[in-house]
């Protein structure tokens, strides 16, 4: 690696974060090589530069940054045993999954014994501001490595909130799950607001004009409420099976610490509700189906 500021860098996992992270890292003029399990939904980025892999192993092999985005721990875990054999001692691994605090500690050990550096860097953002290079990036990982790693932190984010410099106590990922169990009540409240005045016949734009610019009123609000009454739940922002994922790997963050988490739990039933109903792949706003019998309004 003769230049200071470009990197290679493997991209496992081209769904909507991880593709989106991908294109980004390649127009900032990183050499990028992705793998994703269904490679016909990974060709698109040929366009922006990216190279596609046939196999995980082919996507790191002499990458100077192995990141993944995948679905959920253990299938970072699985890609992650075929890929890090042929990862190069001494490559930064950064893992951007949304995982559970059990699995972190399993990949920092996995990491270790193929020497390569860990760091727990979950992300906070969706579709737009991932496809936009605006994600918040949380990290924990060592201060050797982080000369390597800041490229690509700042070729898919514009801000990154250091944790700690051990990856594997799963300080990032402990915030990360903090923010997204905000984000999982405000989506579930505002789903059940908008339900709530469509069961009472209210109109509910009198209800968004209500609280506007008061202290009630927030933009993620409205963005939610824009897709649900203006039908614009796909493409999603993020998907209604992801959060539901993400809230029971809250719920379940919190038994490990003794707090319950109502709001989280209730939140992981409506999204698996309105999953069954038929909007597993549209966004999470969709949950909103969920508040009437059948899942359909």
């Amino acid at each position: 690696m003769t230049d200071t500021t470009t990197r290679t860098v493997g991209v496992l996992g081209t769904g909507i974060m991880g593709g989106a992270m991908a294109r980004n890292l390649a127009r900032a003029g990183h050499t990028v090589r992705a793998w994703n399990r269904s490679r016909d939904k990974a060709e698109a980025l040929t366009a922006d530069g990216v190279q596609i892999a046939d196999s995980p192993a082919e996507a790191v092999r002499d990458a100077d940054v192995v990141l993944t985005m995948l679905f959920d721990g253990d299938t970072v875990l699985r890609v992650m045993r075929e890929a890090a054999g042929a990862a190069r001692e001494g490559a930064a691994w950064v893992q951007s999954t949304t995982v559970g605090l059990e699995s972190v500690p399993g990949l920092a050990d996995l990491a270790r014994t193929h020497g390569l550096l860990f760091y727990d860097a979950p992300v906070l953002g969706t579709r737009q501001p991932a496809e936009a290079g605006q994600l918040t990036v949380l990290a924990a990982g060592p201060a050797a490595g982080r000369a390597t790693v800041t490229p690509v932190f700042d070729a898919v984010g514009t801000r990154t909130l250091w944790t700690g410099e051990d990856g594997s106590t799963g300080a990032a990922t402990r915030l990360k799950l903090v923010a997204n169990s905000w984000v999982i009540a405000v989506t579930t409240a505002t789903g059940e607001a908008l339900a709530l005045a469509k069961g009472l016949g209210a109109d509910p734009q009198n209800f968004l004009d209500l609280i506007a610019g008061g202290p009630l009123d927030m933009g993620y609000l409205h963005a939610k409420a824009d897709a649900l009454l203006n039908g614009r739940l796909t493409p999603p922002s993020f998907t209604v099976t992801t959060a539901e994922k993400d809230a029971r790997l809250i719920v379940r963050a919190g038994e490990l610490h003794g707090v319950r988490l109502d709001v989280a739990a209730a939140g992981a039933e409506r999204f698996a509700r309105a999953a069954a109903a038929g909007h597993a792949d549209e966004d999470m706003a969709a949950a909103y189906f969920a508040s009437f019998e059948g899942g359909e309004d």
